[in-house]
């Protein structure tokens, strides 16, 4: 399955992605890379990254991993996940790192980490575990 083009496609069609800035850096088989520049308007009144951003950005690169699991013609939806928020995020540039725990016929298990880079450090700021439910084309 040529994943890369649909994924790629996923990242750039889907309007509220495109809308925060998510770009798609990496990926390959069980894993994907996704990144953000940190505008003023992701910020929350405190000056750190709206837990949404941070969440959206581990929810759509876990899709994205999981995806490259799938067979042709199927996709996966986000049926349920859990993200820890592990301190503030501050800084430049969000990067998450997907990779898929057990992918599925039905249901694939992924975690994203998710780090804050600021002066050329990354710092872990949330761990995401997310459900991704298997949906096939219908006959």
């Amino acid at each position: 399955m040529d994943f890369q083009k649909a994924i790629e496609q996923g990242f750039s069609h889907a309007p509220f992605v495109a809308h925060l800035g998510i770009e798609l850096a990496d990926l390959g088989p069980g894993w994907c890379e996704a990144g953000l520049a940190v505008q003023p308007w992701h910020l929350q009144q405190t000056g750190v990254v709206h837990a949404g951003v941070v969440a959206t950005l581990a929810d759509h690169c876990a899709g994205a991993a999981a995806t490259t699991r799938c067979a042709p013609g199927e996709f996966v939806v986000t049926a349920e996940y859990k993200i820890n928020l592990l301190r503030g995020a501050r800084g430049e540039r969000l990067h998450c790192r997907a990779e898929v725990l057990k992918p599925g016929q039905a249901l694939t298990v992924v975690e994203s980490s998710v780090y804050a880079e600021h002066a050329g450090k990354r710092e872990l700021v949330a761990k995401l575990n997310a459900t991704m439910a298997v949906v096939r084309p219908r006959a």
